[in-house]
């Protein structure tokens, strides 16, 4: 009886464990920068009325380096952080700010590789606010 508690109370906490890393946070696409202009991702939307100005992005494709290639098995050092995410963000809104955009919405981000290259683009649709 004291065994079959204790195995029982090895399988909760195993349980619990697991249930943990099911739900660990990838890396997010910001750290939380404030921006000149509103920045709404994909699946936001401005609480105001607005008009589209123009479609932007943002792209670059790179030769993977030595480092990168060097485990094939693993793409440990490819991508891009959640600071160099914040800097194309920042790119993005300088491009709607030349625009004359106050915000920018649907904001998405997309990495790509292959086994020699990797990649991203990163677009938003630049928007004026109405009124006030």
């Amino acid at each position: 009886m004291v065994r079959s508690k204790a195995v029982s109370g090895a399988c909760v906490a195993l349980l619990f464990l697991l249930m943990v890393a099911c739900f660990r946070p990838s890396i997010p696409i910001s750290t939380g920068t404030v921006y000149p202009i509103d920045v709404f991702m994909e699946n936001q939307t401005p609480d105001r009325p607005y008009s589209e100005i123009e479609w932007v992005a943002i792209s670059q494709d790179d030769t993977l380096s030595a480092k990168q290639k060097a485990d094939n098995t693993r793409m440990t050092s490819r991508g891009n952080d959640a600071q160099t995410k914040d800097l194309l963000t920042a790119r993005l809104v300088l491009k709607a700010q030349k625009l004359g955009a106050d915000a920018i919405m649907k904001v998405n981000y997309q990495y790509y590789t292959s086994a020699t290259m990797e990649g991203y683009t990163m677009k938003g649709l630049a928007i004026k606010y109405r009124g006030d």
